[in-house]
């Protein structure tokens, strides 16, 4: 108990390592791995684990690990056979967390319903089957602040379709419309200008890489659509 303990101490020090400059080891490792993972792959951090002398390279949002001599990959999670504790999982949610006051809402559609006091910001794809899913989940949530982010990377014609909601008279209900009734808003003016570009920044920047993808007031994020039970469970655990 007293090693697992200690091995869970190590993995919470490592969340503020990222901070701190590499050790000369961690520096050798990096300057070893990062030509060996391609041109697309972008190294943020490389810190030693305390799991049997492993290195945790941090890349494109996610995480990996190598050895000292940046000879192997290990590619999956790393989990306590006693505990169970996806440690893996723990460093993904620390390291990919999103300063919520940070987010551009004004290149949002804002939802309110109820009396507004939970609130969450989605990113989602008018040509995401996922998302059309989440929305029907959406219509069941009362007492919510919904922050849509038209986040276009699933098909060519995605920029279209949120131009048309986005320069409707009543974009939530030109965005509803059409993600739950299949009903496609007007095309709008050439004189419209949309947040897209912003947006898909925006995305990029945070390494979102489908949708939907749900982010939380604490920071915390979910890919995919999940359900209410869910939802209303990582709501109640959020301090609003």
């Amino acid at each position: 108990m007293k090693l697992i303990k200690a091995a869970a101490a190590a993995l919470l020090g490592l969340a503020c390592v990222s901070a701190f400059a590499e050790t000369a080891q961690e520096a050798a490792v990096r300057k070893a791995i990062e030509p060996r993972l391609g041109e697309d792959a972008k190294v943020v951090a490389v810190s030693k684990t305390p799991y049997s002398g492993l290195f945790e390279v941090q890349v494109n949002g996610d995480i990996i690990y190598t050895d000292a001599k940046a000879q192997f990959l290990f590619v999956g999670r790393i989990v306590d056979t006693k505990t169970y504790q996806d440690y893996t999982k723990a460093r993904l949610e620390e390291i990919n967390k999103v300063a919520f006051s940070d987010l551009p809402l004004e290149a949002a559609m804002k939802q309110v319903k109820g009396n507004g006091k939970r609130v969450i910001a989605v990113f989602e794809d008018p040509n995401c089957g996922y998302c059309k899913r989440f929305r029907q989940t959406l219509e069941g949530i009362n007492d919510i602040t919904v922050y849509t982010f038209m986040y276009n990377i699933l098909s060519p014609d995605s920029i279209a379709k949120s131009r048309n909601v986005w320069c409707s008279a009543d974009r939530n209900k030109a965005w509803d419309d059409w993600m739950l009734n299949g009903k496609a808003p007007a095309p709008a003016s050439d004189k419209c200008t949309t947040p897209h570009e912003k947006v898909l920044a925006l995305g990029q920047r945070m390494g979102v890489t489908g949708t939907p993808t749900i982010i939380f007031t604490d920071g915390s994020r979910i890919p995919g659509a999940i359900d209410a039970k869910a939802l209303e469970a990582k709501l109640s655990s959020i301090k609003q």
